[in-house]
Order: structure tokens, then sequence, then C-alpha cells
């Protein structure tokens, strides 16, 4: 195979579908999303004999058991991904809004219409079911896409492209509305990320070495986010109760994921009070912790490296640094935080609004876990990705995240004097 000329095909390919997504409807959209629900649920057999072939290659090829869990297609991942096609059906369709019309004093109106991105390339590993939920809201917010999972998945996913496509026809829509690379050949994603004339941005979702390869190749605008470094603070007038509750979550929840802590801040007024307790608890749930010198002096913890502070553990592992107060905590934020996700925990307003205003991050919230910065959760139905970049989205992606907005004026055979 021709890689470059083979991409070149699925790109030109996918320009047309997006052209012709433009003149789809909400109910033709919707319709192709649960003819795919469908689709996934009758075909179950098949996607599971797949996705065996996918695993006997993992096993073989030594794959932990975290990795063959993220890449099993049990029973239940099946009704997930059927149920996550139909709840994204039921969302609002952001295509064709309309916004800000007003008129000027020359006589138009002139406002905002919110359009699709065009052509959106997906690079993601592992998960198949990034798969379906990727081809989603793709369709979802009438955008085409192209997408390139790991080779770890290359049955599943592309038993999930046939049902994808099934779905697609079913609707009276393009089956190059939606493309899954089918060649395992790395250099596929070399030409993907340089094809500007075809893709109108990358969205990769993976570990930060993936990301990083990405963000440095692409030729083509990138919504990314390559750390998850998430503070809690606990200020001098946070409530005990509340202040154990969300730092025990906000670290022990899950452990693998973007949006757990890894770094705990608390004021020196409240340390000798809510650390010990803390420790205990995290002790029970095994994770190690690592501290500032007084935090050492208060609970049984290792000596915090510089290192410590800057690194997204991803484990149950956790860095604790006693701080004066809120000045010091949002400088320490400032200097090693990714930008994904910081909380507070506090009574005082002020304080809560000087946090909210001064720290810059994606998501910030005041006494709740960072666990929380997740698409599902903030009300978007699912989610592309987190991006920490402050262009275009920012945050969850989700619909919108997908789209942008053009001008629009009306006018009445109005002509500029």
């Amino acid at each position: 195979m021709n890689i470059e000329h083979y991409m070149n095909q699925l790109g030109q390919a996918a320009r047309v579908a997006s052209r012709a997504l433009l003149r789809a409807q909400s109910a033709q959209k919707n319709r192709a999303l649960l003819e795919i629900a469908n689709q996934i649920e009758t075909q179950a057999a098949e996607l599971q004999a797949e996705n065996a072939k996918d695993l006997q290659v993992g096993v073989d090829k030594g794959m932990d058991a975290a990795m063959l869990d993220r890449l099993t297609l049990s029973d239940k991942a099946i009704a997930t991904m059927a149920e996550g096609l139909r709840q994204i059906a039921a969302l609002p369709d952001p295509i064709g809004q309309i916004s800000e019309m007003a008129y000027r004093p020359s006589g138009i109106q002139v406002g905002k219409m919110r359009v699709p991105l065009g052509v959106v390339g997906i690079i993601y590993e592992s998960r198949p079911n990034v798969t379906v939920d990727a081809a989603a809201l793709c369709l979802k917010s009438g955008n085409a896409a192209i997408l390139r999972g790991g080779s770890e998945a290359a049955h599943s996913n592309q038993a999930l492209a046939k049902c994808i496509a099934a779905g697609l026809q079913a609707a009276d829509l393009p089956a190059q509305a939606v493309q899954v690379v089918a060649t395992t050949d790395r250099a596929a994603v070399g030409h993907l990320i340089a094809m500007p004339r075809y893709v109108d941005v990358i969205i990769p979702r993976g570990g930060k070495g993936l990301i990083e390869r990405i963000s440095q190749g692409a030729k083509v605008p990138v919504i990314k986010h390559l750390d998850g470094i998430c503070h809690v603070y606990i200020d001098q007038d946070a409530d005990r109760t509340k202040a154990i509750a969300v730092a025990l979550n906000a670290k022990t929840h899950r452990y693998g994921v973007c949006n757990a802590m890894e770094t705990l801040l608390i004021a020196e007024s409240r340390a000798a009070e809510i650390l010990p307790q803390l420790a205990l608890l995290y002790a029970e749930k095994g994770v190690e912790l690592r501290g500032c010198a007084q935090t050492c002096a208060l609970i049984d913890a290792l000596p915090a490296q510089e290192n410590d502070w800057a690194t997204e553990y991803l484990a149950p592992i956790l860095s604790i640094r006693v701080v004066s107060d809120v000045d010091q905590a949002m400088a320490h934020i400032a200097q090693y935080s990714s930008g994904h996700t910081e909380a507070i925990i506090t009574e005082n307003l002020s304080t809560a609004r000087r946090f909210l205003t001064e720290v810059d991050s994606s998501s910030v919230m005041v006494n709740a876990s960072t666990r929380f910065a997740d698409g599902f959760e903030y009300g978007l139905g699912a989610e592309i990705g987190i991006s920490t970049d402050k262009f275009h989205a920012r945050g969850p992606v989700g619909l919108e995240g997908l789209t942008s907005q053009k001008y629009i004026v009306l006018g009445d055979g109005h002509i500029r004097q």
C-alpha cells in the first residue's frame, strides 16, 4: 500500500463528505446515530469475535491486565457504547444556531451562526469504544471524521467501522462521513497530521508521548492536553468534613485518569488538624505520600523532590505541600500546574472568588472534587477529550467544541454609503 496515496484518498473523500453533512438535517444525523446503536447491539457477537483476535495478540505480546481490560469489548462495554450513541442523538444539535442578531445603524442585521469545523482527524490508543464516541460526536456536530485507532485494537475498530457505515447508509448519509484508517502503518499518522488541505483539526487521545509527537509534527491545528497535574487546596477557612471528603475522592476515586488530584496543598493553620486523618485514609487505600518538610513532620511521608510537584503520577502516589495561605497556594499552582483542573475547599466567599478569578486552568472548582472535570458530568453528553489550550476549545470538548461560528448578515438591498 502506498500510504501517502491512501491517506490523500481518505482526505479527499472526507472533504466531500463534510460538504454533504452541511446539508444534513438534525433528524437525519440522529437517525444515523440510532441505527449505529442498533447495529452495535445486533452485531455484538461479531464484534466480540473480532475483539478476541485483538485480545489474543495482546496476550501474546505480554500486554498488562489494565491494558487488556481497556481493550475488551465486554457485554457491558457494548451496551455502554449503544447507550452513549442514543444519548448523543438526544442532545440538542448546535449546528445552525443563530445568536447575537442585532440591527446596525446602516439597517443590516448582523449575527453569528454555529457551523462545523469541517474534517476532524482523531488519533487514539487501545480503547475501541473511542471509535464510536468520536464518530458519534463528529457526526452530530456535522463534521466528517478520519479515525486512526491503535494497532492493538485493529480488528475491533474495523468491525465497529462496519456498524458505523451501515448506520450512515440507513440515514442516506455518505459512508465517507466517518472513515477508520485501515492500515496500522505508523506512517499513516504522519500523513494525517500534515494534510491541511483536507483536515481542519487533529485531536489526539492517549499518553503524553503520543500527544507530544502529534503536536510537534502537526501542520494542522491540534486540540490537546499533555498532562493532568491537578491540585486541591484546603484553605484556612475550609470545612473539615468537606475537605477530607473531597481530598480523598479527588485522589482515590480513580488513579489513572487525567482529572485525578496529583498534589494536595493545605494551609498551615489547618495542616496539623486535617493531614493526620487524611494520611490514615490514604494509607487504607494504599496511597504513597510524598511531602514537604512540614508535611513529613506531621505525618508518615517520603520527602518530596522538586520533580514531584511537576509529575502526573496516574498512580496511587500523592505529593503534599503545606502553604502559608491562598496566595502561596496559587503561586504553587501557577508554577507547576498543567492547566487542567484545580479546586479550593473554603467557606470564605471572597477567597473562593479570588481563586476562581486568578487560577488559570481549564476547570476551576470550589468545594468539589477534580474528578468532576468530565464532559458527561458537565452536561455535554460526552466528550472527545480535554483541552488545556486557550484557543479554540478549553476544558472538556463536547459538541460545541467541535464547532465554530461565522458571521451572517441580513439585508434588503442594502448598499454601503
